[in-house]
């Protein structure tokens, strides 16, 4: 019987994990599984059974449950693994270094982000991805001294938690914008309202940048899908009409994820250097925090 397993799993083709030298570890079998809701082990089945029916299900179903995933969830478990590490070096006592961000400073301030917008547009796209990507990260730096600053009672309390998963979450987020903004494949209508966006925020207009977030979010169209075009010719800048209806938070996953992580900051900017009331939105409310540095 055991000559049968062996064949069968020199015959099976899958992931290069599943090959006869790289082994996946117990625990990990077991967390696939139960993330799929399939049984953990069935009756008289051994470790590596349980291995090769994994890569079964995996090979029919690549991409099952995946967008029922609890991603702040998943922020958070990272969270307390990396915190409870930290405390693992030190002398098993919570420290102000353990509950930390780490901060990448490259000097980059929001003057240095306006001078540089100066140059940026549809006319000059390599600025424009330039000024999108210097301030996110600009602004996530400010995100994370933010929460820095909390004393070691409010970070390790759940809101402490939940503040830092958000930020974590947020951090995956833009994960694919980043890598989208350096391969140079973002869409140009994306950049085009994104950096409309941030030069918007730089001047303290935050009701105009979110009436361009809401057009680029959900579009103008009340019903984005179906038919575009009545008439037998086309309809010169149909094309770009077109554009403007689309919803792009629709679109799939990837997008819906970046986007919403890009409105985070729109949130954060305005709390972390308010403007005029007339000029700004109201976010549930949320007290404004005063900057160590004016804009």
């Amino acid at each position: 019987m055991q000559d049968v397993f062996t064949s069968k799993s020199k015959n099976r083709s899958g992931p290069a994990e599943y090959g006869e030298e790289v082994r996946l570890p117990r625990k990990e079998v077991v967390r696939r599984l139960r993330e799929r809701n399939e049984p953990i082990r069935l009756f008289g089945e051994s470790d590596e059974d349980s291995m090769l029916r994994l890569k079964d299900l995996e090979i029919q179903e690549p991409e099952v449950n995946v967008g029922f995933r609890n991603d702040l969830k998943a922020a958070m478990d990272k969270i307390d693994e990396e915190f409870m590490n930290e405390v693992a070096k030190g002398e098993h006592s919570p420290t102000k270094n353990a509950t930390d961000i780490k901060i990448a400073d490259d000097g980059t301030t929001l003057d240095d982000i306006r001078k540089l917008s100066e140059g940026g547009g549809e006319k000059n796209p390599n600025v424009t991805r330039e000024v999108i990507s210097k301030f996110i990260k600009f602004m996530m730096r400010r995100w994370a001294e933010e929460l820095n600053r909390r004393s070691l009672e409010e970070k390790i309390t759940q809101k402490g938690k939940l503040d830092r998963g958000t930020y974590v979450q947020t951090e995956d987020y833009l994960k694919s914008l980043f890598q989208k903004l350096r391969n140079k494949s973002l869409q140009d209508d994306i950049s085009a309202n994104l950096f409309k966006i941030i030069v918007y925020s730089l001047d303290g207009e935050y009701v105009r940048a979110n009436e361009v977030f809401l057009q680029m979010a959900i579009g103008n169209a009340p019903w984005p899908i179906g038919v575009t075009a009545v008439g037998i010719h086309s309809r010169p800048g149909r094309e770009k009409v077109f554009t403007q209806m689309i919803a792009h938070v629709l679109n799939d996953e990837t997008q819906r994820k970046y986007i919403q992580g890009f409105k985070r900051l729109m949130t954060k900017m305005q709390q972390l250097y308010p403007g005029d009331p007339s000029r700004s939105v109201e976010y549930n409310a949320v007290a404004p925090l005063r900057p160590s540095g004016g804009m």
